[in-house]
């Protein structure tokens, strides 16, 4: 595999893929718990963590890969924002691998960004084209994690994406071949969890899946930003494991 990935623990397959604003040390304090009772599974996605970049590459393909590799079976995928968005590709194209699915505040195909988050983007787009790079980390540990973060949460988070940045501007323009999302075609149960401290794009993409997928189970966590399982570690772990 060209990706960083960890195995550890025994039982049945358990799968974590990170935000898009951080890398697989988002779920630490998962893990430690999550080990005894599951063979947990994570991964830095290109650009993130201790995975470079490539010219070329398909996030989802990575995932499909790595499974594979590992000789995943019954997988229980758990994707938080962007990760949300790659495990919907790849249980879309291979619905028979997943046992259940856990998307925290993940977007998704045929959903438009709100006004805020099309905002937010246009604000980071200008730091990062001034070249301040600690100025957009600043804003999105501002941004993307919600009110409950403890200041180590806080400090990760600012670590996962400094390292992100670093990463990514140094590689320039890449291909990230997407796979389409098809909800009808995910037949594994579907938790679809969202944060009342969130974008709405996220509560609307939860919503557009959920009338969409043969089975699913809505969850809107009133204290919840985008990263609840940063947020409040030990009050999701029961959502996710």
């Amino acid at each position: 595999m060209t990706i960083s990935y960890d195995v550890t623990g025994d039982g049945p397959d358990l799968l974590l893929v990170h935000a898009g604003v951080a890398d697989a040390r988002m779920w630490a304090r998962q893990v430690e718990e999550l080990k005894s009772s599951h063979r947990v599974i994570t991964l830095d996605l290109r650009g993130y963590g201790e995975t470079p970049l490539d010219p070329k590459y398909s996030d989802a393909g990575d995932v499909l890969a790595l499974l594979e590799e590992v000789g995943a079976r019954d997988v229980a995928a758990v994707g938080a924002s962007y990760g949300g968005y790659v495990v919907q590709q790849v249980a879309s194209r291979k619905p028979e691998l997943f046992s259940r699915l856990v998307l925290l505040c993940a977007p998704t195909d045929n959903v438009q960004p709100d006004d805020e988050l099309r905002a937010l983007w246009a604000e980071e787009n200008k730091l990062l084209e001034a070249g301040d790079v600690d100025g957009a980390t600043d804003l999105t540990v501002r941004r993307w994690i919600g009110p409950d973060a403890d200041d180590e949460a806080r400090e990760l988070l600012r670590v996962m994406q400094k390292r992100a940045y670093d990463v990514q501007l140094a590689a320039g323009d890449v291909d990230n071949e997407e796979w389409p999302v098809e909800p009808e075609k995910i037949d594994a149960p579907v938790r679809l969890i969202t944060g009342a401290h969130d974008f709405k794009f996220f509560t609307d993409s939860a919503d557009y899946l959920a009338e969409r997928l043969p089975t699913a189970e809505r969850l809107h966590l009133p204290w919840a930003g985008h990263l609840p399982t940063l947020e409040r570690p030990a009050d999701t772990l029961g959502l996710i494991g």
